[in-house]
């Protein structure tokens, strides 16, 4: 058993990570800012932490085996996801637990021709009104990519990420993938099989890896 924290565990990833997670037996706490919509969606027994993930100290989140940041915020302050990122960072350098677990866009991952695929995502229509949350996700990643003395892993999903029971799913590194039908899509109950499959086998340290379905 893994005692797990999820930073925003009532949004479309969090909840489906913290269903996968509880479902299998491990120790899960909702860090959520409402007591309320916790137990709506979560479940009336559902273990809390009520905070806003800025307000979060140490000593909340040393106890915890892994945090899983699954925070999400507006196009306007997107900023805050390499914010937070920095935060949490801080508070365990020189550590190896609590694990921290990364959910990234899909912008810093690569495609064939080697650029990365946030060029490919600004070219859809209306772009600028939400780029600034894909473009601030790849910051995260090249600011972790300079941390190497905390223990951190990030997930990439497909290029389109969406509700959806778990599937079949194809992993891999550092490229967009697409399946067999030319699809680049990952749900949510995909991406928490593939992130409570990671908490449990540990294959990846200081890397990210990606998922879509198959």
């Amino acid at each position: 058993m893994v005692k797990i924290g999820i930073i925003g565990a009532t949004g479309n990833a969090g909840s489906a990570i913290y269903k996968e997670a509880t479902e299998r037996g491990h120790e899960v706490t909702a860090i959520v800012r409402d007591a309320d919509k916790a137990k709506e969606k979560l479940g009336e027994n559902v273990s809390t932490i009520i905070s806003d993930a800025f307000e979060l100290t140490k000593d909340d989140l040393s106890g915890f085996d892994v945090i899983v940041n699954a925070f999400a915020t507006s196009p306007n302050q997107a900023y805050l996801h390499v914010d937070l990122t920095a935060r949490l960072v801080s508070f365990f350098r020189e550590t190896e637990s609590p694990r921290l677990f990364f959910i990234l866009g899909a912008g810093s991952l690569r495609t064939e021709a080697g650029h990365l695929f946030i060029e490919e995502i600004k070219k859809a229509p209306n772009s600028e009104q939400w780029i600034a949350i894909p473009d601030n996700q790849r910051k995260q990643l090249e600011f972790l990519k300079e941390v190497n003395n905390v223990n951190w892993v990030g997930i990439s999903p497909g290029a389109t990420f969406q509700e959806g029971e778990k599937q079949e799913f194809i992993m891999g590194e550092d490229h967009i993938l697409f399946n067999v039908k030319d699809e680049s899509v990952t749900n949510a109950g995909t991406l928490a099989v593939a992130i409570v499959d990671e908490i449990e086998s540990n294959n990846y340290k200081r890397q990210r890896f990606t998922v879509i379905n198959k």
